[in-house]
């Protein structure tokens, strides 16, 4: 099949490298390609949203599975879908919602694949009370580096491998999944200011077991009394009843409104303290002090980025580092430290979540604990960034927590082991599966994964 040599890049726009492009458009050929990936390897490829190196493979090949993207199967009295994993989840939304029937995470984005959604175990706003991704697939086929396409059903170790064994375990072709039942496709919101980081926590501790969703934005430029101030945004899929009437004419409709897309270029130093700083305190004063119940859009709750296209293009071309950690509960100074330190370096991110995560998932790289989740997006340009993340990634590390892999663009591998404590018996696992190592991925090389 034809395959062109290109340059790939994460959503970050970080470090690309030339890889040969496959884009397979049926399961023969997904095979095929697997078996001519040559002495560097492959690795599969959804819509590109993995932030690091995570799809990428210099000088071998990258699989694009988007082709494989049909629906075979939907069971709407049992709550289940059978589809290829080339299936976007903007694609389920629009055929799951008319039947009643919602994905059962999504992340910031619906323009993943749920092939690259069980690679990297996904997770959403609903963590603490759903899980990640991976917990709601039944099962997937998964063609491995012999030529065999496996059926993996969930709590065997293949499948804790590959949830968040990101695509080194081999190919997903199809799965089954659960679904979330819904009655419309709005959400019910409730939205209220958080003074500091501790204000914010206790709000979390205190409340989030009402609410199925719950996300907080924080300033990460505030310092003082006011460092860790936030945005706190709480919710659950609004009831039918709660609609006005003109609304419950078409209840579950799915309507996902887009601005024009970022220009492709975009002057460099755009996004500095002092325009990040503006930005931060409008967004923090024009936030309710505490309103409730409002009705949203599905797409304005769950994925307000995604109306503007490209938009990963405003951090100019140097690109963006997104740094994602977790820490489990009573480790709750060493999120304040770092918070602190973010603050007083001036690190300047306009995009900065705090969630709770709950049970851990059984993945063997699953990056969700129980505990507490910062993510933020800087300017890869920062003067000394690198150093500076590798001092959070060793306070993260002494704290027993982790880094997102599906976000990683820069860790050190000495600190792995350490993070994910299962990390020995994915190798163990991979090595028996693939041991010429047909599945590789820069993530992987730099990671020794």
């Amino acid at each position: 099949m034809p395959a062109d040599t290109v340059a790939v890049t994460g959503w970050g726009r970080t470090a690309p490298t030339a890889a040969q492009l496959i884009r397979p458009r049926s399961y023969q050929e997904a095979a095929a390609a697997v078996r001519e990936c040559g002495t560097r390897g492959g690795i599969p490829r959804g819509l590109g949203r993995a932030y690091g190196d995570a799809a990428q493979n210099a000088g071998g090949a990258v699989l694009d599975m988007t082709a494989l993207d049909r629906v075979h199967a939907i069971d709407v009295t049992e709550g289940t879908v059978l589809c290829d994993a080339g299936v976007s989840l903007h694609r389920l939304m629009e055929l799951l919602l008319p039947l009643g029937w919602f994905v059962p995470v999504t992340p910031g984005t619906r323009y993943v694949t749920v092939g690259g959604a069980i690679g990297a175990d996904i997770h959403g706003k609903n963590h603490h009370v759903s899980g990640s991704f991976a917990r709601h697939v039944r099962s997937f086929e998964l063609l491995t580096a012999d030529g065999l396409v496996r059926t993996v059903a969930q709590g065997t170790p293949l499948f804790d491998a590959t949830a968040g064994g990101m695509g080194l375990t081999g190919v997903i072709l199809t799965a089954a999944v659960r679904l979330q039942p819904v009655e419309t496709s709005l959400m019910s919101v409730d939205t209220e200011r958080a003074a500091d980081l501790d204000d914010l926590m206790a709000r979390l501790t205190a409340t989030d077991h009402r609410y199925r969703y719950s996300v907080a934005w924080i300033d990460l430029l505030a310092r003082g009394a006011a460092t860790g101030r936030a945005v706190l945004t709480r919710g659950d899929h609004a009831p039918l009843d709660a609609l006005p009437a003109r609304a419950r004419r078409a209840p579950v409709a799915f309507r996902t409104p887009r601005l024009p897309a970022a220009p492709a270029v975009f002057p460099e130093g755009l996004l500095s303290r002092r325009t990040v700083g503006l930005f931060n305190e409008l967004w923090f004063r024009r936030a309710p002090r505490a309103r409730t119940g409002e009705l949203q859009r599905m797409s304005t709750f769950f994925h307000p980025l995604d109306g503007v296209p490209h938009w990963n293009r405003v951090y100019g071309r140097g690109g963006f580092v997104q740094y994602q950690f977790v820490v489990g509960h009573g480790r709750e100074e060493t999120l304040r430290r770092i918070v602190r330190r973010i603050s007083e370096r001036r690190c300047p991110s306009f995009l900065a979540v705090l969630k709770r995560f709950g049970e851990a998932d059984p993945g063997w790289l699953s990056f969700p604990v129980p505990g507490w989740t910062l993510a933020l997006d800087l300017p890869a340009g920062l003067p000394g960034l690198a150093g500076f993340l590798d001092e959070l990634d060793d306070e993260v590390a002494a704290a027993g927590g982790r880094v997102y892999l599906a976000k990683d663009s820069r860790l050190r591998p000495e600190l792995l082991t350490t993070m994910y404590p299962r990390l020995a018996d994915f190798r163990a696992l991979r090595a028996d599966l693939d041991p010429r190592g047909v599945f590789t991925s820069d993530l992987s090389r730099r990671l020794a994964l």
